[in-house]
């Protein structure tokens, strides 16, 4: 009798309360300071070398070696699904992460380009890590770039008349 009784008593919270709901935060909890040590791994993961870029391979962590593998990697947002980690445009939805202003980066955060337009700079994701100028002209970032592979160097994507925007992701914390 007990046990129908707690059935009952747990169906009506349910219905009176409503189901329990899922995080807001998809992934695993993780500090600014392990993403950018994540990150820094892959500049030499490669017997001593970067992990050349691909957006077809995948690295023997099992995330894709493109820029949103790479972040996805970086920040343990999981490679199973989707395979690789999210992409770029989802790595700019409010599943991963939030919009804010450029004055309230720090390091662990994204500059994220999720339009798809011809040109130079399209779907794009880099890692900020800190402002290499007092008037926060440049920034110092890692990357996982085509003919190239990892990177950590001064970027100015996002600071000028760009389609680049800064997010935090939502699962790193501090």
């Amino acid at each position: 009798m007990k046990f129908i009784s707690s059935v009952v008593a747990v169906f009506f919270a349910f219905v009176l309360v409503g189901a329990p709901t899922a995080s807001a935060t998809p992934e695993a909890q993780i500090s600014r300071a392990d993403v950018l040590k994540r990150a820094a791994t892959w500049l030499t993961a490669n017997n001593g070398k970067q992990v050349p870029y691909s957006m077809s391979k995948y690295w023997k962590d099992g995330y894709r070696q493109d820029c949103s593998g790479f972040v996805s990697m970086a920040a343990t947002l999981g490679n199973a699904n989707p395979k690789g980690g999210p992409n770029t445009v989802a790595l700019a939805t409010s599943k991963y992460s939030t919009p804010i202003k450029i004055a309230d980066l720090k390091p662990g955060d994204l500059f994220i380009d999720p339009v798809d337009e011809p040109g130079d700079d399209f779907r794009h994701v880099v890692i900020f890590e800190k402002w290499t100028k007092a008037d926060k002209s440049q920034y110092m970032a890692y990357e996982q770039r085509g003919s190239h592979g990892t990177d950590h160097r001064v970027l100015t994507y996002g600071l000028k008349n760009t389609k680049y925007k800064p997010y935090r992701l939502k699962n790193v914390t501090g």
